[in-house]
């Protein structure tokens, strides 16, 4: 008999714990038994056996999410603030603006005005975002060249040997013989002062004429003709004369106004430097300067009027007034 006070084990939990040994030992399914708690009988629900339990292969890891290549943010535009003696052109090939000085000056268009000759210091310009520069290209690679075959002297006593090769002037350099012949007799008269005393500004050729109209010029024309000149040219005064203007004019730079017997005007504009001062008088032919792109220029050139008065706006045909002079253009 037990002690006084103490209960005997049921002999059924005894039996159950008994029967789960006996299936646990046979390898079999998994049997789930119903737990019996103090209050009453409760159904205890079985947690989701893992993928790995059942199947014995390992458990899939999850799959990262796809990276998403940040989005740079786009830079800000650059803004390029104009200094003496700069011109759209310049800016552009510094900067490697794609489209050059024509697309710096569609996109600062409102800024500039209707002649992009005319920037002037001071004045802020959009260089646009980076994605506007020119990219630079590798250069091609040359393949080798291919070693040329060499020739076998001619045996002694040969004819071969003995005879002279004739000396030949191929066609292409007597050709260019005379194309340097002509463009120096050419160069020598455009620099030759006329009977009337009167000469080209600058020996180069008309890169705009006059009266080209355009929205790029305030007056809807040009006034003058542009002569080409790389910077640092000499410029002649194409006739005597006296100055009546010497130093900056605005959208002009630098430039020289000459008053002539006739009582015409010739002006030179966006000159790098000046060798004369108001109230000198110059004979044709004489140095006035030295050509540059001052003032609103689109690269170095001379800009070149004649006019009927000293100022702007008073201008007429340049070549047709040169010409009259004898001068040949």
């Amino acid at each position: 008999m037990p002690a006084k006070g103490k209960h005997r084990r049921p002999k059924s939990r005894a039996r159950a714990r008994n029967l789960v040994a006996a299936v646990a030992g046979t390898g079999g399914a998994a049997l789930a038994l119903p737990l019996i708690g103090a209050g009453g009988a409760h159904a205890a629900a079985p947690a989701p056996a893992p993928a790995a339990a059942t199947t014995g292969l390992p458990a899939a890891a999850p799959q990262a999410d796809a990276a998403v290549p940040a989005v740079p943010a786009s830079a800000s535009p650059a803004v390029y603030t104009v200094r003496t003696g700069d011109c759209l052109s310049a800016i552009a090939a510094d900067h490697d603006l794609r489209g050059g000085w024509q697309r710096l000056y569609a996109d600062n268009r409102e800024a500039v005005g209707g002649d992009p000759s005319l920037i002037h210091p001071g004045l802020r310009l959009t260089l646009g975002a980076p994605g506007d520069r020119a990219p630079v290209q590798a250069p091609a690679e040359r393949p080798a060249p291919a070693p040329k075959p060499k020739k076998k002297a001619p045996a002694a006593g040969s004819p071969l040997a003995a005879a002279p090769a004739p000396a030949r002037k191929s066609a292409a350099a007597a050709a260019s013989t005379a194309g340097a012949s002509t463009a120096g007799a050419t160069a020598a008269a455009s620099g030759a002062v006329t009977a009337a005393g009167f000469t080209a500004p600058v020996s180069g050729g008309i890169s705009t004429q006059y009266r080209t109209a355009g929205a790029m010029w305030s007056s809807g024309y040009h006034t003058g003709v542009d002569f080409i000149a790389s910077s640092g040219t000499t410029v002649k005064a194409v006739g005597a004369g006296t100055v009546v203007s010497a130093g900056w004019a605005g959208a002009y730079g630098n430039e020289v106004v000459i008053r002539h017997a006739d009582g015409r005007y010739s002006q030179y504009g966006h000159l790098s430097q000046l060798s004369v001062s108001v109230g000198q008088s110059v004979s044709g032919g004489q140095t006035i300067g030295l050509s540059g792109s001052t003032g609103n220029s689109t690269g170095p050139h001379l800009h070149f009027e004649i006019r009927t008065g000293p100022s702007y706006g008073s201008d007429i045909d340049p070549i047709a007034y040169l010409r009259s002079k004898g001068v040949t253009i």
